[in-house]
């Protein structure tokens, strides 16, 4: 998480933090016509009879919020959020009830150089994550380029809704199923493995050929990609100015030196009822060996696109603004599978443990604690009611570095109070042996020893210096 909000402040973008729950109407998630929310949105009635919902997603929230305090920001408004989001569906294999996004925003400029950004932002991100360059890509489409091809092809009215999005599922399947696949979803329908039919969208043959052009439109090049999107969608001038934006974007991304990493491809269909513009994905293209022995692609680890009509709901009024979310747990998975250093370090280190072996002289031991705090050391005072042994298992457990140890014999030193730093990491070693009797004695004084109550700080800043890397 720290990795990629360093990535997203490098590019000037700044935190603000959206409500869990939402009214449900600020979402967007009535279903059409009724009086009740989307099913695969949690929702509930407030005293007042009006519908809550847990948030879908962070983008809607921030909508909300960019129109509530419009006057008030700067605008463009770039913006990054992270948390948990829920969806009401059956969990399975990489879907579940709850899971974290990383969000970043732009809201208030319509520039296509704010959506070059969003792609060359992600690749940035998924390399400081520790994805090589090559084992990812950014794609990169346009949703008046789909609208072109639905015009062309005849789907171009209000009425058509439907099958418009038969035909798009049936292109968002095409890694899965291949061109056969998409092919007989887009005729009269598909019949799978286990013998389910799924209902196609009836097109003509000469409709199916031209969308299955458009599904292989991608070139060796940005320019070749380009030529055949124009051909594809015709004379749809929607299609069209769909083609001048990803040229625009492919212009920007080419000049930036992202050519390599971020492309023009047609097969990005995702949210199309909720962009409005450029869409994209971050596609992770390695393979990995399953528990089964089969090969696992990931594939997308995040994604997002234009969407000029959100925030407009809450304004009345036009509001550019294009946004890039990462889903932190399925990337999580994949960053495991790379052995990615941000997940394979060692565990990270707990805080310094101030025993307490004498309830009588609690609020000595907080002093103790109390001036490791304040010189930046973090350290915790035992609240619990084990004796000595079990608080360092305890400082164990915690992968603390040093414990700071002070009895009856130690307080009432007759040179003055002292203290017993005990360094843990230096224990551990003792514990498994030494073959070598003057290595075993030298660690023993440095594992364990006494310092004046005065020059404890020092002493476990010095046991922590140790331990840093």
């Amino acid at each position: 998480m720290a990795a990629i909000r360093d990535s997203y402040e490098l590019y000037g973008f700044e935190a603000v933090e959206t409500p869990f729950v939402e009214y449900t109407d600020a979402l967007g998630k009535f279903l059409p016509d009724l009086d009740r929310p989307n099913e695969g949105v949690f929702s509930f009635k407030d005293d007042d009879e009006q519908w809550l919902s847990l948030r879908y997603d962070l983008t809607a929230p921030l909508a909300r919020y960019v129109a509530e305090h419009y006057d008030a920001l700067p605008k463009p408004y770039r913006s990054y959020r992270s948390g948990p989001v829920f969806r009401n569906e059956k969990p399975g294999p990489g879907r579940f009830r709850q899971f974290l996004q990383f969000d970043a925003d732009t809201v208030g400029s319509a520039s296509l150089a704010a959506d070059a950004e969003m792609c060359m932002m992600a690749a940035d991100t998924l390399e400081r994550l520790g994805i090589a360059r090559g084992d990812y890509v950014v794609k990169v489409n346009d949703r008046k380029v789909l609208d072109g091809i639905m015009e062309a092809i005849g789907l171009g009215d209000a009425e058509d809704a439907g099958k418009r999005l038969i035909v798009l599922r049936a292109i968002d399947k095409l890694d899965r199923l291949g061109p056969a696949g998409v092919e007989d979803l887009l005729g009269t329908g598909r019949r799978d493995e286990s013998g389910d039919f799924t209902r196609g969208a009836g097109l003509s043959a000469e409709a199916i050929a031209r969308v299955l052009g458009f599904t292989t439109a991608r070139g060796e090049d940005a320019d070749a990609t380009l030529r055949n999107l124009r051909d594809a969608v015709g004379d749809s001038a929607r299609g069209r100015e769909g083609v001048a934006e990803l040229a625009e974007i492919a212009a920007l991304v080419t000049a930036a030196g992202y050519a390599d990493r971020v492309v023009v491809d047609p097969s990005v269909v995702r949210g199309l009822e909720y962009y409005t513009g450029p869409v994209f994905e971050a596609e992770l293209t390695f393979t990995v060996t399953g528990e089964d022995g089969a090969p696992i692609r990931f594939g997308s680890v995040g994604g997002g696109g234009r969407y000029d009509g959100l925030v407009a709901r809450f304004r009345g009024e036009p509001v550019p603004a294009t946004g890039f979310s990462i889903g932190v747990s399925r990337l999580v998975a994949a960053l495991r599978a790379v052995g990615s250093p941000i997940l394979g370090g060692a565990k990270p280190r707990g805080p310094v443990v101030v025993l307490v072996l004498d309830r009588t002289e609690l609020a000595r031991y907080q002093g103790l604690v109390t001036a490791l705090r304040a010189s930046g050391i973090r350290a915790e005072l035992y609240l619990g009611a084990a004796g000595m042994n079990a608080q360092l298992k305890y400082a164990d457990k915690r992968n603390s570095a040093c414990a700071v140890i002070q009895g009856t014999n130690e307080r009432d030193a007759a040179g003055g109070p002292v203290v017993t730093i005990r360094d843990l990491v230096l224990g551990a070693e003792l514990a498994k042996g030494s073959k070598d009797r003057s290595d075993y004695l030298e660690l023993r004084q440095k594992a364990q020893f006494p310092v004046p109550e005065s020059h404890m700080v020092d002493a476990v800043r010095e046991v922590l210096a140790r331990h840093a890397d």
